[in-house]
């Protein structure tokens, strides 16, 4: 007997070592594979042994910077670097390379370190996140809420939603007193979703200047960020213990509690007073009634999925925007000036932007994408690789990660000379055409683009030419201006202005 337990023990040890060094010589072969492939590509290094390229830059903003440089220097269209020792991305810095990756089918990372997999505990498996027959299911059925004539109406609550913000601005332009305006637009933005994609009446610019959902998602954005650059905390498990994690799933919760809020309340009013027949149709009547040819609907964990989505992408994303537009009205006077004078004479004192107005403000369009290329909301997306993936004649492996850098790639000296220079002129129609269709991505691009990118954009140019009609915008001259990129980029030390009353 005791034989027999001894030679059971020994088969079981034999088991797990011959396991062991298979997983090693497996993880050896790909080891190998990576750092071929890295080899012929730009790379964060020198490689530490156990940091790879994390030991170079401290922050998100440094990692941008520095392969920013890097494509400026030695002229790449992929930049690699190392999570630690074991795991290396790959950063899309130039349109031809971008074609590649945005034409594809690939999904989203949500594997182990993907960025949108530590996003799901609080995003769901919404259009952002989820993929394959699912994404393309839902996609389907919600492209309705974006057509023309579903957001032709909006915007009237663009006006009315600017009307409180620029009453926010007023106490401020009488005491010159300067005001970091980026919390501002949040509460805008957060207001004009709420109405628009949800009919829902709130006091959200009226009680103080942080409401607890605004503050949530920058936090969780946040602590995103952090633990990116923490490899050793991409395990949930791990994650979940610590102090950090715990608070993330705090927020979570909150942010999920709210848009169930929303949810459920519109459920009751459908059992009460049946679909909506005096106000427009919005983005949750077509979740709640939404149904595909075999006539099955949206569950409920889908619908809260795409609720907490938009409302995520559709306040912070373009709170970015219109934040860092407003830096750069302060920053370029003469450029602020030309926007005001194509807006006196196409307003003509009119305060209210009308549908047929956001056709035609080519001075003010072109601003505001100049602004997106300087600084791009959303810095980056990326997409796990399924199969091989050959991009400036290098073939990637299948299951890596590659990010497309957008504010890499806004700031590529091959497409854009002196892109560091605020040029607007660039969007006007006789530079464009020249211009590579995938130089310029503050959508993404490809069938995953972003499907409310027509609303952000008619709603930055109400919140912008309203706010340019009424104020005269500047910077604060010993405030320092950095970007903090994050989910979303944001502003280190705050967007600062003063603002004084046109006559």
């Amino acid at each position: 007997m005791e034989l027999f337990s001894a030679f059971i023990v020994k088969a079981v040890l034999t088991l797990i070592v011959t396991f062991i060094f298979w997983q090693l010589w497996k993880f050896a072969t790909k080891y190998r594979e990576w750092r071929k492939v890295t080899s012929q590509m730009s790379v964060i290094g020198p490689i530490h042994p156990l940091w790879g390229s994390l030991h170079k830059f401290k922050d998100i903003g440094e990692f941008m910077t520095m392969i920013k440089e890097i494509a400026s220097k030695e002229r790449s269209k992929v930049v690699c670097y190392w999570f630690m020792f074991f795991f290396p991305e790959f950063n899309v810095v130039h349109p031809d390379s971008a074609k590649i990756l945005m034409k594809s089918s690939e999904p989203k990372s949500i594997g182990f370190g993907g960025a949108y997999g530590m996003m799901k505990s609080w995003l769901g498996d919404g259009l952002l996140i989820s993929s394959g027959k699912k994404w393309e299911r839902n996609r389907r059925l919600i492209t309705p809420a974006f057509h023309f004539g579903i957001l032709k109406p909006y915007v009237n609550i663009y006006n009315s939603s600017t009307d409180k913000f620029l009453n926010n601005l007023k106490e401020f332009a009488a005491t010159n007193k300067p005001v970091d305006v980026f919390p501002l637009v949040s509460l805008e933005t957060l207001d004009t979703i709420l109405r628009c994609a949800f009919s829902y009446e709130g006091k959200i610019q009226t009680e103080g200047l942080k409401h607890p959902y605004v503050a949530a998602v920058s936090r969780l954005a946040h602590l995103l960020a952090e633990r990116w650059l923490q490899p050793w905390l991409y395990w949930d498990t791990l994650y979940y213990i610590t102090p950090k994690g715990r608070e993330y799933r705090k927020l979570c919760q909150y942010v999920h509690d709210f848009s169930e809020g929303v949810i459920r309340e519109r459920q009751q009013t459908f059992l009460t007073d049946g679909p909506p027949s005096n106000r427009h149709l919005d983005f949750l009547d077509i979740l709640l009634t939404a149904k595909d040819d075999k006539g099955v609907g949206l569950s409920f964990d889908d619908i809260r999925a795409e609720v907490d989505t938009f409302l995520f992408e559709g306040h912070d994303t373009t709170a970015s925007a219109i934040s860092w537009a407003i830096y750069h009205l302060g920053k370029y006077q003469k450029e602020q000036d030309i926007v005001y004078s194509e807006l006196s004479e196409l307003l003509n004192n009119n305060k209210q932007v009308s549908w047929e107005n956001l056709q035609t403000m080519p001075k003010l369009t072109a601003f505001i994408k100049e602004s997106m290329r300087m600084i791009a909301p959303v810095p980056g997306v990326n997409r796990q690789l399924t199969s091989p993936m050959t991009i400036d004649n290098v073939t990637i492996p299948a299951g890596l990660v590659v990010d497309m850098g957008i504010y890499m790639l806004h700031h590529h000296p091959d497409v854009w000379p002196e892109h560091d220079v605020f040029k607007p002129e660039r969007f006007l129609l006789e530079d464009i055409a020249e211009r590579h269709p995938y130089s310029f991505l503050p959508f993404a691009a490809g069938s995953r683009n972003c499907i409310g990118q027509h609303f952000a954009m008619d709603e930055i140019k109400v919140v912008l030419a309203r706010l340019i009609q009424r104020y005269k915008v500047f910077l604060v001259p010993d405030h320092k201006y950095e970007i903090q990129p994050e989910l979303v980029m944001r502003a280190k030390y705050g967007i600062k202005i003063t603002v004084e009353e046109r006559n």
